[in-house]
């Protein structure tokens, strides 16, 4: 008796917006907000309404058009469309309600609004470039934003005049570009807990739920861990939003049960009016569901950020000597318990590329931009027309919260009639970068384990405090934004396989070794195996177990500095992760050619879940491997203090006295701050070493000897 209406705008045959699903509701509200060029307003908009389905094709609802000749220049006007069946014309399907502005493109009323789309999409995108050569657009001719508080579809039209002169667009052209690059930037962060669900529906037979909850402030969204059969969950997960916008803004919240095999049910949902909350204080707040029961329990944080910055070459920070002055003076030592979560600062300039790909129709240009990442701070360039040797000359700074964040940098190339095309992309851990030192980076493919055409010249400065770096590795990792779901596939299970099956084989050869010492295999092994163990069983105390592994890393620190590293590139895993490549493109193809109806998603969902716990498995085992390994110095060092501390404490320390400490901590901690989050510190010093996959990844490729630039420090001129 229900359905999970969208809406899909079509101009000239092409569709130029889609809706977000509202699930289990006959009377829906989007509260989206559209800007679509066109080139005739005689041509009317196309609107049609659908069914989403979740594994079959969605179901049609009905159509309508939009006259746009009906329309008053500069007027906003309510409409009302009845939706219509061709093939059943007198039958009553509802109506969809819009608000339409009509405007030429020299009224800048809606004009920040135009940039607010982020730039990775994947809906399609008109053909009205032609009108705008020198539009800053990024990656298509559409822009959206979720928009409060109208209880409807906002659609506002910009009717561009194909015989404007050049020097006009020019004109908007650059007013276009200040606003996108002010809406980059945000003006502070919203930081939300959520502790708990109270109540909740019942939507599954046992008369339970495994309730998750999703977030969404604008093209931000974040997704909590499931908790299963309950109707009381305990999350205590944190999530950080951008805010954009100096009043605020709404954060969307939606609960849902999750269901393994079929569609999730919806639960509820409920709003949070950012506007309505005073800035650097924490709110408690019980939100009631809509359409639901129950509510949820969050601690909301509003703090003024200026986290980041986009700037010339001209503007350079560090080498204003007053600035890089106070820049050092913030992450010095003295400085190391004030604002625990700017742990560091880092600069990244993007100078220029050289031999990209050529991704136009002609196939002899690109229109290249580059985004640059860390974590989920992210920033763009400008796109520079018709070249393959781009010049960007950017300086991008972000304050470091986490010093083993990977920094991304992905050129694309801007298409006017679709979404941007994939260029090149190198991913650089933060704690392998040598300052101040220009350097060209050879561009990856997207799962970063090969190369791909062309190179980036990067000049990359890093400055932070040791030990608020060391703190917070024993903190949780940030969490990215809600990305694509995980789809099965061959060669990530067999890879994922294989990784586990490599560290289940150690433990398995050093039984086989203990075993062959008890058979006498040896005899002279199996003597000094037997004077070993006696020897350490009669003298053994608690800190020997620290000890031992504190001597494994000196031992492995030793072999390294002696040139004697017996560390090898994974040539297994990378080559699984290239053929893991070919398989993506050849099911990008074949999802092309097949619909979702032959896919048994049930069967899948428990294979990708299978395959997910061999990654973490594997994962696991890899990353204690590397810590020993001194794949990143900076753990191993950290490693070697915590375990030399933890020497000396079982040593002068009675064990009954470190148990007492550690049960006295565990009782008391919910009493002492009642919303902590629950963290290991063991589990999150881990997360931060890297596996054998992320090694292959973040390993710099040689490049070509035809772009093999001097290297050049920072006070040379670029």
């Amino acid at each position: 008796g229900t359905s999970d209406p969208y809406v899909k705008f079509k101009l000239g045959g092409k569709e130029v917006f889609r809706s977000k699903t509202i699930h289990k509701n006959l009377n829906p509200v989007w509260e989206e907000k559209a800007c679509i060029l066109i080139d005739n307003p005689r041509e009317p908009l196309y609107i049609k309404v659908f069914d989403y389905d979740f594994g079959l094709q969605d179901d049609f609802i009905g159509s309508a058009f939009l006259d746009l000749t009906t329309l008053e220049l500069n007027r906003q006007r309510d409409v009302t469309l009845s939706l219509k069946d061709p093939h059943y014309p007198d039958h009553d399907l509802g109506s969809i309600l819009l608000s339409v502005l009509l405007a030429p493109k020299e009224d800048q009323r809606e004009a920040t609004m135009l940039m607010r789309k982020s730039w990775k999409r994947s809906s399609k995108v008109t053909k009205n470039y032609d009108v705008l050569p020198n539009m800053p657009s990024r990656t298509g001719s559409l822009w959206h934003r979720i928009y409060s508080p109208s209880n409807c579809v906002l659609v506002t039209l910009f009717c561009v005049s194909s015989n404007q002169n050049h020097e006009a667009f020019q004109t908007q052209s650059l007013r276009l570009s200040d606003l996108h690059r002010k809406s980059q930037l945000w003006r502070g962060i919203v930081s939300i807990t959520l502790i708990e669900g109270r109540e909740l529906k019942a939507m599954d037979a046992n008369g339970l739920s495994d309730p998750y909850v999703k977030f969404r402030l604008g093209h931000q969204k974040y997704k909590s861990k499931i908790v299963p059969k309950t109707l009381n969950p305990q999350w205590r997960e944190q999530f950080d939003f951008h805010l954009y916008e100096e009043r605020g803004g709404i954060i969307d919240i939606t609960v849902w049960d999750k269901d393994a095999g079929k569609k999730d049910d919806f639960i509820g949902r409920c709003q949070v009016d950012l506007s309505t909350l005073s800035k650097e204080q924490t709110h408690k707040l019980e939100m009631p569901l809509e359409e639901g029961e129950g509510c949820l329990v969050l601690l909301v944080t509003l703090t003024a950020s200026a986290a980041v910055t986009i700037s010339d070459l001209s503007i350079n920070s560090l080498e204003d000597q007053k600035e890089r002055a106070e820049i050092l003076k913030r992450y010095s030592p003295m400085a190391m318990f004030h604002n625990m979560k700017d742990v560091g600062f880092l600069q990244v300039k993007v100078i220029r590329a050289e031999a990209l790909m050529a991704a136009d129709v002609t196939g002899k240009d690109s229109d290249p931009f580059c985004v640059v990442e860390l974590n989920n701070d992210r920033l763009l360039t400008h796109t520079v027309y018709k070249n393959l040797n781009p010049e960007w000359n950017k300086i991008f700074t972000f304050n470091i919260k986490d010093i083993h964040s990977v920094l991304e940098v992905t050129v694309y190339d801007e298409d006017r009639d679709r979404s941007a095309d994939f260029l090149g992309k190198v991913a650089i851990p933060l704690l392998s970068i040598q300052n101040g030192e220009q350097k060209a980076y050879v561009l990856k493919n997207k799962q970063l384990t090969g190369p791909t055409k062309g190179v980036i010249y990067l000049e990359i400065d890093v400055i932070f405090n040791a030990v608020k770096a060391s703190i917070r590795t024993l903190m949780p990792k940030e969490e990215k934004y809600i990305e694509e779901e995980n789809r099965l596939s061959k060669q990530l299970l067999l890879r994922n396989f294989i990784r586990m099956k490599r560290c289940v084989m150690v433990l398995i050869n050093a039984a086989c070794y203990i075993s062959s010492c008890f058979e006498w295999d040896s005899p002279p092994r199996s003597l000094a195996a037997f004077l070993l163990f006696l020897f350490v069983v009669w003298n053994f105390e608690l800190y020997m177990i620290p000890l031992a592994l504190l001597l494994l890393l000196a031992w492995n620190y030793f072999l390294i500095v002696s040139g004697k590293d017996n560390r090898q590139h994974d040539t297994v895993v990378e080559d699984i992760l290239e053929d893991e490549e070919e398989e993506d493109d050849r099911d990008d193809k074949d999802s092309e050619k097949k619909g979702f109806m032959n896919k048994l998603y049930a069967i899948q969902e428990v294979c990708v879940s299978v395959q997910n716990i061999l990654d973490e498995v594997a994962s696991f085992g890899e990353r204690i491997k590397n810590t020993f390994n001194w794949t990143v110095p900076f753990l191993s060092w950290l490693a070697i203090v915590a375990l030399f501390v933890f020497t000396i404490i079982l040593y002068f320390v009675p064990l009954r006295y470190i148990v007492l400490v550690w049960g006295i901590n565990k009782f008391t901690k919910k009493l002492r701050s009642p919303y902590a989050i629950d963290n290991n510190e063991l589990l999150d010093f881990l997360s931060r070493v890297p596996s054998d996959v992320q090694v292959v990844q973040y390993h710099e490729l040689k490049q070509d000897p035809s772009h093999s630039p001097s290297k050049r420090k920072k006070n040379n001129p670029a």
